[in-house]
């Protein structure tokens, strides 16, 4: 088989176009691009997008099953050797409502401590509880001041607004 004489010099290049094509004599040969980075840089993020998904898919699903042996296994529940006490309510003035009474276990001027306790002689009856910002005593006086039958006030006052509270009290009858 014979080469026409056009393709015979374009041998060493391979095949470049449209018959009779040479390329220059002297240049290098046509530089070839490669694509392996960007096909690398691809993978690897598809990689990592598709293990944040399966990760975060993982993760949800692990906190709406309830802890269980796998298929087939039983979930006997398990016992403790030793007693676990029963949860206790908190006695803090804290925690007080409307209604419940509380005792003064502190200094009446300086640092009360007020407990909850049960209502009887010598508690004070919470008639109102004001939750939210409070400025001190003027305060707590202008909030407990419409309160009827209230003789007294105590106020919380911390660094977070949220927690602040008033509380309107009177001394408890036991009649």
């Amino acid at each position: 088989m014979s080469v026409p004489p056009a393709m015979e010099n374009s041998s060493a290049y391979g095949y470049q176009g449209a018959p009779g094509w040479q390329p220059p004599h002297g240049a290098p040969p046509p530089v070839r691009r490669r694509n392996s980075p960007i096909i690398a840089l691809v993978i690897v993020l598809g990689l990592l997008i598709c293990g944040g998904l399966g990760t975060a898919g993982w993760l949800l699903q692990k906190d709406d099953k309830p802890d269980a042996g796998g298929p087939g296994q039983s979930t006997a529940p398990t016992t403790t050797t030793g007693t676990v006490p029963d949860p206790q309510s908190s006695e803090d003035a804290r925690f007080v409502g409307k209604g419940q009474c509380v005792r003064n276990e502190g200094s009446a001027d300086d640092s009360p401590d007020l407990k909850i306790v049960s209502c009887a002689s010598g508690t004070y009856e919470v008639l109102k509880r004001v939750d939210g910002r409070t400025t001190g005593e003027a305060d707590a006086e202008s909030k407990c001041s419409k309160v009827a039958k209230y003789t007294k006030w105590y106020f919380y006052d911390s660094e977070l607004d949220s927690l602040d509270f008033v509380l309107c009290l009177r001394e408890y009858d036991v009649d």
